[in-house]
């Protein structure tokens, strides 16, 4: 089943109250926080009246919280080809 992926990129301050309650709907509260909906015409629509404001994608699969944290997490930048007490035997 596919799901609509919403990002909230821009603030709803100083917008009409219809646009911050559709945002509030969508469960949309931060900048930068994402959500999954299933795709159907009522969540559409809901993004059609805030479009400017958010970054919608289209995926198979909703992914968790923790899942989401693991892709945000940057490579370290380096790795370990031996430890230091495996060099001494």
């Amino acid at each position: 089943m596919p799901y609509f992926r919403i990002t909230l990129l821009r603030s709803a301050i100083g917008l009409p109250r219809r646009s911050s309650g559709v945002l509030a709907a969508l469960g949309l509260r931060k900048r930068m926080r994402t959500v999954y909906h299933p795709v159907t015409p009522t969540v559409a629509g809901q993004i059609m009246h805030v479009k400017e404001l958010v970054d919608v994608e289209e995926v198979e699969e909703a992914l968790t919280k923790e899942e989401m944290r693991e892709l945000r997490r940057p490579d370290s930048g380096f790795w370990v080809e031996s430890r230091a007490k495996d060099a001494k035997a």
